[in-house]
């Protein structure tokens, strides 16, 4: 009698488990394409920077402010296909061409990838290199006169924008730019190969100083990272040879 049920149980099992064998498998899933552009960790915590720049500026600027401008560039890219797969700084240099968001986005992105690389916690930044001393003495007369030039140049950008170090080909210059330019766009009034840049925005400073660049101007040299400006130049000064 056992016998019979279990021989029983196994041939009405048997029918589900071929059906079962036979069913086709769910199509595999696409992996998600990834994104153009991302934006990195930076290089030190929040809070290293203080007290020259807080912590929640820091968290602020970041994380909310340079994460919407990587999200605006990968949406304008999006939706321009002849744009996908250009390096960011073929779409600067070819930005008067391109849509509006490019510029601002794209501009946005680079220079404050750049901003964060060029700062360092108070005391670990170096000092600089001979050769981009030695080059700020024959353009300005001193690394003094070359900080007081910077600094105007943040003081008196009108609204938005950025302070700008360059590589001009043959000479260091000090320049400024509206927005979210920079000198390395096609129809920058200035053109030059970015050695320090300052954002003077008021996102990088309010909540600490409120209305008062200037103070923002002259304490951000405390945490410059002179090393990345070092680098910086030498890349420049190489590729011009």
């Amino acid at each position: 009698m056992f016998a019979r049920l279990a021989a029983a149980a196994v041939a009405l099992s048997l029918p589900g488990l071929a059906l079962a064998a036979s069913a086709p498998a769910a199509p595999a899933q696409a992996p998600a394409r990834a994104e153009p552009f991302s934006l990195a960790p930076l290089p030190y915590a929040y809070e290293a920077l203080e007290p020259v720049i807080d912590a929640q500026t820091m968290r602020i600027h970041h994380g909310k402010h340079h994460q919407g401008y990587v999200n605006n560039l990968n949406a304008a890219v999006k939706a321009n296909p002849a744009l996908q797969g250009k390096s960011l700084e073929a779409l600067l240099a070819d930005v008067a061409s391109l849509p509006p968001a490019i510029r601002n986005n794209g501009g946005g992105h680079y220079n404050h990838t750049l901003f964060w690389k060029l700062m360092a916690p108070a005391g670990q930044g170096g000092e600089p290199s001979a050769a981009l001393a030695a080059q700020i003495r024959k353009d300005f007369g001193s690394l003094e006169a070359f900080k007081e030039a910077f600094q105007a140049a943040g003081a008196q950008r009108f609204g938005s924008g950025w302070a700008w170090l360059i590589w001009t080909g043959d000479r260091l210059a000090v320049t400024s730019t509206p927005n979210q330019d920079n000198p390395l766009m096609g129809d920058a009034p200035v053109k030059g190969a970015p050695v320090i840049a300052n954002d003077v925005w008021e996102h990088a400073y309010y909540l600490k100083h409120q209305n008062n660049r200037g103070a923002y101007l002259s304490g951000w040299w405390g945490v410059l990272n002179w090393n990345e400006a070092n680098r910086l130049f030498e890349a420049a000064t190489r590729k011009g040879k």
